[in-house]
């Protein structure tokens, strides 16, 4: 077997390179565009679209990071790879305001440019390995959802939504599927050779840049209210905790200092293709929420509706992280998501009522209790585990 000229090699092999780095860039402007996507669309057809956008996006970041970790990123055609996906990235992230509308096919060129580009360079690069069999296996669904990302820009309007909820359907069925085609092949999760530790430092970085993205939009937010008032320094700083301890409970869980687990493929993918796609989509949805209650006295439906429904879609992604990579579902997690229905349905019922920062402080509380109680939970492990 002959060795592969741009693959990653040696000790260092799981950093993350500054041309990583560099390509993340990209995806804090679309975060950006999602958080206003959704802002801008606040109804329930809005959030279909804006989910079904977030999904295109994720996959194309999450593609991206697993071809880099499998290529060396201080050589020159991988970093010349990078800045190709990195510009086709802004296109999509420019193309989200108007995907359902004008921006249509600069939306799905950019994203099928990328899910053609990146198979087509692994089967280069690998050409004789496993690897580029496993791609051109990839390649064959990539086609196959693009024929529907393709219809769904080329009908009208009205056909665009469910089309392309299929072609993502399809995109994220093709892992758990083995990128199996019948009479042609299969490419099963054992036959790629992953490396947990690269991966895991990928996704903690973009869940960073989600965060991040939180800031930026509290920060436009009380810049544009001119003065900041008590009440709007309350809200804030009640804002920044909320994120602290969004921060706090991903780290306690998922962070460096986290041992363990089932490091194999299929484990990798549920726990960072997936799990952290409901992750990072539940911090865009309190970055959404946080900038909403700044710009509003009186609490709406929407309102409260964003409010429980960050925490809970990122309880969502906890739970699959940890059912994925250590075999349990905590229990914690169960009963924060019952607290945070039941103020939403409290507050709903005192709509009328409720003060904004009365919601804030109430989902925080329960936000607060749970970072605390994974963050102590999780150092009595590890002490226990250097015991041994």
């Amino acid at each position: 077997m002959t060795t592969v000229p741009l693959a990653r090699t040696g000790q260092r092999r799981s950093e993350v390179g500054p041309v990583e780095l560099f390509f993340d860039l990209v995806y804090v402007f679309a975060i950006i565009q999602l958080s206003h996507l959704l802002i801008e669309h606040l109804s329930w057809e809005g959030a279909a679209q804006t989910i079904v956008v977030f999904a295109a996006v994720w996959w194309g970041w999450n593609y991206t990071a697993w071809a880099m970790n499998w290529l060396d990123p201080s050589r020159t055609p991988v970093q010349l790879l990078s800045g190709v996906l990195m510009l086709a990235a802004l296109g999509m992230s420019i193309a989200i305001p108007s995907a359902f509308g004008d921006g249509a096919w600069l939306f799905v060129g950019c994203y099928l440019f990328m899910g053609i580009l990146r198979p087509v360079f692994m089967m280069i690069a690998y050409r004789g390995h496993q690897l580029a069999a496993n791609y051109r296996m990839l390649l064959l669904w990539t086609l196959l959802a693009g024929m529907f990302w393709v219809l769904g820009a080329a009908l009208p309007l009205e056909w665009r939504l469910g089309l392309w909820l299929i072609a993502v359907l399809i995109d994220y069925a093709a892992p758990l599927a083995h990128y199996r085609i019948p009479g042609i092949g299969a490419a099963p999760m054992h036959q790629w050779d992953t490396d947990a530790e690269h991966l895991a430092e990928r996704n903690r970085l973009v869940f960073i840049i989600a965060l991040g993205e939180s800031i930026l939009l509290m920060g436009g937010s009380i810049v544009s209210h001119g003065q900041l008032t008590p009440g709007l320094a309350l809200s804030l700083i009640v804002g920044f905790a909320s994120l602290f301890v969004l921060w706090w409970n991903y780290f306690a869980l998922a962070g460096p200092d986290t041992h363990g687990g089932d490091s194999s493929t299929g484990a990798l993918r549920s726990a960072y293709a997936y799990a952290h796609a409901f992750m990072v989509l539940g911090a865009i949805l309190v970055a959404v929420s946080i900038e909403l209650r700044l710009s509003h006295d009186h609490l709406t439906p929407a309102i409260v509706v964003v409010t429980a429904a960050g925490p809970l879609v990122y309880l969502a992604g906890n739970l699959l992280f940890l059912r994925s990579r250590f075999g349990r579902l905590a229990r914690s997690r169960f009963i924060a998501a019952a607290v945070l229905v039941g103020i939403m349905i409290a507050a709903m019922l005192l709509i009328d009522h409720l003060p904004v920062i009365a919601l804030s402080v109430a989902v925080l509380s329960v936000t607060a209790i749970l970072a605390a109680h994974t963050a102590y939970t999780t150092s009595k492990q590890s002490a226990l585990d250097n015991r041994r």
